[in-house]
C-alpha cells in the first residue's frame, strides 16, 4: 500500500427525518443562508418547503439560488458567487444531488476569492484554502459529492468538463426517503455512477490486493445487489438506504487510501459531457465495457480478481485471461439488465458529434493499468457510437 494521510471533516446525519431533526441546530451559528437547488423538483416534492421552513423558523434570511443544471457550468458558479457576495451570505445549503453540491463547493470558494478560481486551479495549480461554510442535503444519491471537496464543472467557453477543488460540507444529511420522488432512471443512473467510482478506484495502482480494495469489493457487491433489489421493488427503502450509503462510501476517500486511482473512464465521459451535455451515469455505462475490453490484459490479475470476487465467476477450466474477460462481460450484461444504455445512439447523442475533438481533449490518467493514446480513446468512442 502507498503512503497516505487521511482526515475527514464532514459529519453525516443519515436516515428518515434527519433534516427535520437536525437542520435547525446545525445552522444556528449563521444568519444569511443561500439555499441552492436545481431545476425545481425540490419545490415540487416538499424538500424545499421543509428546509426553508426550518430556516425561517430560526429567523434566518434565506437567499434562493435556483436553476443549477445537471452538468453545472462555470458561468453558474460565477453567478452564485456574485449573489453570495452581494447578499452577504454566511452559509451555503446545497439541496439536491451531485451537480448542486459540486456547484456550491466552488461557489463557496469563489465567493471569498479575488482570483478567478478556474485560472487559479487549472492554470496556476494553486488551490483555495478558505471558503464560505456549507452543508448538503442529498436528494439524489450516486455521486458521493457530499463526502469530498472535489467538484466537476463544465467551462462552456473552453469546452472542458474538469475537476476543481472547493469546500468540504460541514455536514451532510442523507434521507433515503427523499429519493422516492426522483425519476427511477435517474436513481439507477446515479447508482451506476457509484459502481463506477468503486471500479475506477479498484483498478488503480498498486495492482496488488490491499485492504482498500477488499472494502471496495464489498461496496461493489452491495451496489449490484441493491440495484437489482430496487429494480424488483422501486419503492424499497432498504435498497435506497444501502445505495445512498454506498454512494458516500465510494467517494469519502476510504476506498482510495493507499491508491493512485484510475478514473480514465470518468475523464472520457467528462469530455463527452462537455461537448454533448449528456447524462453522466449513462455515459459511464456505455463507456466502461468498451474501455475494459481494451485494457483488461494489462491489468490481468486485478481483472481476474474482479471477475471472481465481484461477479462470482468460477475460474475452473478457464485461463486467467478468460476469467478476466468473463468479468468484463458480466459487467456489460448487468448494464443491459438495469436498462442502462449501451451506445451513444441510445443516449440520443448526435452521430455528427466531433468525437475526435473529444478524444484529443481527454486527460490521460496516471492510475490506469494501460496508458492510452488519444487515438485509442477515439477508437473506444467510435466503438460506442
Amino acid at each position: 500500500m502507498n503512503n497516505f494521510i487521511f482526515s475527514y471533516p464532514t459529519k453525516v446525519y443519515f436516515g428518515r427525518g434527519c433534516v427535520r431533526e437536525y437542520l435547525a441546530c446545525l445552522t444556528r451559528p449563521y444568519q444569511t443562508v443561500m439555499l441552492a437547488y436545481g431545476g425545481g423538483s425540490v419545490r415540487k416534492n416538499g424538500v424545499y418547503d421543509e428546509a426553508a421552513g426550518i430556516l425561517a423558523a430560526e429567523g434566518k434570511t434565506v437567499v434562493d439560488f435556483p436553476g443549477i443544471m445537471p452538468n453545472p457550468t462555470y458561468r453558474k458558479v460565477q453567478e452564485g458567487a456574485k449573489l453570495a457576495r452581494e447578499a452577504g451570505v454566511d452559509f451555503i445549503l446545497a439541496v439536491g444531488g451531485g451537480s448542486t453540491i459540486d456547484c456550491c463547493k466552488i461557489v463557496a470558494a469563489q465567493a471569498v476569492q479575488d482570483a478567478d478560481i478556474w485560472t487559479m486551479e487549472m492554470e496556476k495549480r494553486d488551490l483555495p484554502d478558505h471558503f464560505l461554510p456549507m452543508g448538503a442535503i442529498v436528494t439524489v444519491s450516486g455521486t458521493g459529492s457530499e463526502m469530498n471537496s472535489g467538484a466537476v464543472i463544465t467551462h462552456e467557453e473552453k469546452k472542458i468538463k474538469g475537476g476543481l477543488m472547493g469546500a468540504h460540507s460541514e455536514f451532510a444529511m442523507l434521507d433515503p426517503a427523499y429519493t422516492m420522488s426522483v425519476p427511477f432512471r435517474q436513481v439507477i443512473s446515479g447508482a451506476f455512477d457509484t459502481l463506477s467510482h468503486a471500479m475506477e478506484t479498484y483498478f488503480g495502482k498498486p495492482q496488488e490486493n490491499n485492504l482498500s480494495d477488499d472494502i471496495g469489493e464489498a461496496v461493489m457487491r452491495s451496489v449490484i445487489a441493491n440495484m437489482r433489489a430496487l429494480l424488483a421493488d422501486h419503492e424499497s427503502y432498504n435498497a435506497r438506504s444501502e445505495l445512498m450509503w454506498a454512494s458516500a462510501m465510494a467517494e469519502n476517500g476510504i476506498l482510495k487510501i493507499g491508491k493512485v486511482t484510475d478514473f480514465q473512464c470518468h475523464q472520457m465521459e467528462h469530455q463527452l459531457g462537455a461537448y454533448t451535455d449528456c447524462n453522466h451515469g449513462a455515459g459511464l455505462a456505455v463507456l466502461h465495457p468498451a474501455l475494459y475490453r481494451r485494457i483488461y490484459r494489462e491489468g490481468l490479475p486485478k481483472f481476474k480478481r474482479f471477475a471472481m470476487a465481484v461477479w462470482g465467476i468460477d475460474p475452473a477450466g478457464k485461463s486467467d485471461e478468460e476469467t478476466a474477460a468473463a468479468g468484463v462481460e458480466a459487467l456489460a450484461d448487468f448494464i443491459r439488465e438495469m436498462g442502462l444504455p449501451t451506445s451513444f445512439h441510445e443516449m440520443g447523442i448526435d452521430a455528427g458529434t466531433d468525437f475526435e475533438a473529444i478524444a484529443n481533449s481527454t486527460n490521460i490518467t496516471a492510475g490506469c493499468c494501460k496508458k492510452l493514446t488519444h487515438e485509442e480513446i477515439l477508437a473506444i468512442f467510435n466503438e460506442c457510437r
